[in-house]
């Protein structure tokens, strides 16, 4: 079972590890406006977070929403947030170049990507990570987050959208 941390402790993951070179889920997250979001099946930046109200996670996402100006990849945030909350938080915040989408009706998403805190405070809710795929829905960059309450490498992942 893989793991992540939260503030220093250990948590673990559940769900189906996915790994780069696999062929990455085609699931459907629920977006801001009730439509299906479909990821896994062409080239995407997959960005995973725990919740959009928290700091690290709105820091997380305006700085892809940036980024997602300058790809011709889609941008799509996952979490379990309530579709509603999402769009309140993209007016909000100005967030118009990425997708937002919510995993809370089945948890599809998090438990065929093996992101799903399984234990601590937060199970329930996805971890922090980033996958990115292809054309044909490869996993070409995978990131878990080592600790859940700090941004990832950016520049690793950006590298790889290139």
């Amino acid at each position: 079972m893989a793991t992540t941390n939260l503030s220093g402790n250990p948590v673990n993951l559940a769900g189906t590890e996915i790994n780069v070179g696999d062929k990455a889920p085609i699931v459907n997250v629920v977006g801001q406006d009730l439509s299906d979001i479909e990821v896994g099946k062409k080239a995407q930046v997959i960005v995973v977070v725990p919740s959009l109200d928290t700091p690290v996670c709105a820091a997380e996402t305006r700085k892809f929403n940036e980024e997602a100006a300058k790809t011709d990849a889609e941008v799509v945030v996952v979490s379990m947030d309530l579709p509603f909350a999402m769009g309140r938080f993209c007016t909000t915040e100005g967030i118009e170049n990425l997708k937002v989408g919510s995993d809370f009706r089945n948890k599809d998403f998090v438990n065929s990507y093996g992101v799903l805190i399984a234990d601590g405070p937060l199970a329930g809710v996805a971890c922090r990570a980033i996958f990115i795929t292809d054309e044909s829905g490869t996993v070409i960059y995978k990131e878990i987050c080592p600790e859940i309450t700090e941004e990832p490498n950016y520049e690793a992942a950006l590298a790889a959208i290139k």
